[in-house]
Order: C-alpha cells, then sequence, then structure tokens
C-alpha cells in the first residue's frame, strides 16, 4: 500500500464505484436505477458544496459518525463502548428524538455531508430513526449492525430505502465471532447476510482486528465468504484495549504490519470491494481524520465528539449547528495543535492521549 494513501478519496470513490457496479447491474429494476442515478448527482453536489465551503475558511468532512442509541442486546468481550460507558443496559435517558436526528440528517445534507455512518449501541434498537434516515435519500448511511434484529419488516425497509446498508460486524470466522459476540452470533449474522444477497441488496462487514483473529480475517477463505455472498465493503477496526485485562488483543507493530499487506493484497485481488482500515489508513492519509479533519462523531445525547474512541465533547448538537460544531474549542485544538498527527503505538492516537484531550477540554471549558 502506498505512504501517501488517501483514505477519503479512497472510501468516496470506492462507495460511488459501488453505486455505480449496482446500476449497471439493476438496470432493469426502475426504482432502484432511479436512486442510484439520484445519488450519484446528489454526490457531486455534495462535493462542489463542501469545495465551496473550503474556500470560506470551513472544511466540512464527507463523512459522520452518529451512535444514535445507548442500548444494546449483546455483551461483546472488551466492547470499548461499554468500558466507556456510552453503551449500557438501563434504560436510556435523554437521548436524541428521531426528529432531532432528522434534523441534524438535514443539515449535514445542506452542509455537504454524503454518508453518515449509524452506530450505537445497536442502531437496528431505533427503527424509528432508521426509517428517518430512509427519508434522506441523498445520503448514504451504512448500519454498523450486529445483526440480530434484521428481520423481514428490516428487509423490506432496506429494498424500499436503497440508502440504507447495513454493515455487520463479524470477528472471522465461527469460532472466533461466536467467543467475542456470543453463542449463536456467527450463525444468525450468516443467515441474515444470505436473506440480504436473497434480495439483491448491498451490505458490507465490519471487523474488530485482535492479535487471535489478524490473520483470519484477511484469509482468502474468510474474504472470499463474504464476496460469494455479496458483501462489497469490509472495514477493519484495529481492537483498542480499554482495559488492562485485554490489551493483550491489540495488535502489535508485526499483527500491524500483517494487517497492512494483507489489505493491501485484497484490494488488488477484490477489486470488486472496498476495504477500510483503521487506524492503519489514517496513518499512511497524513494523521488521524477525527474532529473534522475527515469525520467526527455524534453520541446518542447529542455530544459532538471527535470520535468513538475519544468520548470528550464540549458541543452538543441540540444547542447549535454542525458548522458549529466543527469549529467548536476543542475540535479546533486538536487540529491546530497537531494532536491528530502525533505517533503512536497503534489502536487510536486520541486514545493514547486521552490525558491531552481532557486538559484541551479542560481549557475549552474556561474559556
Amino acid at each position: 500500500m502506498e505512504e501517501n494513501f488517501d483514505i477519503q478519496k479512497y472510501m468516496t470513490q470506492g462507495v460511488e464505484r459501488i453505486v455505480a457496479d449496482s446500476l449497471r447491474a439493476t438496470l432493469k429494476d426502475p426504482r432502484e436505477s432511479a436512486f442510484m442515478v439520484k445519488f450519484a448527482a446528489s454526490s457531486r453536489k455534495a462535493a462542489k458544496i463542501r469545495a465551496e465551503e473550503e474556500k470560506n475558511g470551513l472544511h466540512i468532512p464527507p463523512f459522520l459518525i452518529a451512535s444514535i442509541t445507548s442500548s444494546c442486546n449483546l455483551h461483546c468481550a472488551g466492547c470499548y463502548s461499554r468500558c466507556n460507558h456510552a453503551t449500557q443496559d438501563s434504560e436510556p435517558v435523554s437521548q436524541l428524538t428521531s426528529e432531532e436526528w432528522l434534523s441534524i440528517f438535514k443539515e449535514a445534507d445542506e452542509i455537504g455531508v454524503s454518508y453518515i455512518l449509524l452506530a450505537g449501541g445497536e442502531p437496528l434498537l431505533r427503527r424509528d430513526i432508521i426509517e428517518a434516515a430512509g427519508k434522506m435519500q441523498n445520503i448514504i448511511f451504512p448500519i454498523f449492525t450486529n445483526g440480530t434484529y434484521i428481520d423481514e419488516k428490516y428487509l423490506k425497509l432496506f429494498d424500499k430505502c436503497r440508502n440504507l446498508i447495513p454493515v455487520m460486524s463479524i470477528e472471522g470466522g465461527k469460532e472466533e465471532t461466536d467467543m467475542r459476540r456470543g453463542k449463536g452470533i456467527y450463525d444468525k449474522l450468516i443467515g441474515a447476510m444470505d436473506s440480504i444477497y436473497e434480495k439483491g441488496l448491498l451490505f458490507g462487514a465490519s471487523v474488530t482486528v485482535t492479535t487471535e483473529n489478524v490473520k483470519e480475517v484477511v484469509s482468502d477463505a474468510f474474504i472470499g465468504s463474504l464476496a460469494q455472498r455479496g458483501c462489497k465493503l469490509v472495514v477493519y477496526v484495529e481492537f483498542v484495549p480499554v482495559t488492562e485485562e485485554s490489551k493483550e488483543l491489540a495488535p502489535g507493530e508485526e499483527e500491524r504490519k500483517f494487517l497492512k499487506d494483507g489489505i493491501g493484497r485484497l484490494r488488488e485481488e477484490y477489486s470488486e470491494m472496498v476495504f477500510v482500515s483503521f487506524p492503519g489508513d489514517e496513518k499512511s492519509s497524513g494523521g488521524c481524520i477525527a474532529a473534522g479533519r475527515g469525520f467526527f462523531h455524534i453520541n446518542s445525547h447529542g455530544g459532538a465528539e471527535p470520535c468513538p474512541f475519544s468520548p470528550y465533547s464540549d458541543t452538543n448538537v441540540k444547542n447549535t449547528s454542525l458548522r458549529k460544531a466543527l469549529e467548536s474549542p476543542l475540535f479546533t485544538a486538536l487540529r491546530e495543535q497537531n494532536v491528530l498527527m502525533e505517533e503512536h503505538s497503534g489502536g487510536c492516537v486520541l486514545f493514547e492521549r486521552r490525558e491531552t484531550v481532557e486538559a484541551l477540554l479542560a481549557e475549552s471549558a474556561g474559556k
């Protein structure tokens, strides 16, 4: 993989290529073709909006991550979201309503955001928000889900709203997936993938890379099985250890090199698919792309955060616009003081530099 790899360009062009391929494959389906043509036009318009904003001094990232709920039905081993208390078993309080999320989605469309990644918790628990997202046909919504709630009603919604693309979490084969996510989860995932494929819908896979599964998840056996089921996108996220007990699962230099080389090979051999790696692709792109460089995160309560792994916020979108959130004191300090560019051992630079982030947050609160 080249050292000047541009992750934002690769992701944007990759998704647009998948959309174009789907258009060619579904010319006999007028409804599908209409969406693909409309989105292609919307994507070009969004790029122009971002370019104009850049001239005026405001960088608008093409991606936004929205954690639409703090609830989840699983207890995956080493889950950063639970360790950070972003996901809990107690009844959620003060979470954004579907109307508030729809307002955020509309503003995102207005300022040129093309892709909003829906996360959680388990996002499919919030059907009201998923349905609201389906109305925003100018934006593609990859839904990062554990796959256990994909039923016939959701399949019908995904069929009706082609801008909703499930991205299912899988850790490799049956043993690796069930070990981390719970007994029987792998079979549910495969069943969901097969149902989606039978409907002719797009889907992707998300893999948390650990020392235990790194060789499996870049193997031809694993990727080949996903490709046969119609998977078009694979997102690799290096495991971030948020407890002392889980540090041994975090990839070291040897595992990261193996992952990087493996993804480089997969991009050549499976050109019809898109492969993205965090933070590997970020390091090749000149640093972390959080805090508005390439994306930012909105938590389930409306707090604007640099990314899900860095749950710090000095701005809430309940009280301000997305534009203002991008110019928040915390985001601005992280970008201007080059914290995002700092060297780190792997996983997440903002998690490793959390004391620095906390100090910048305290400083912004004092202003």
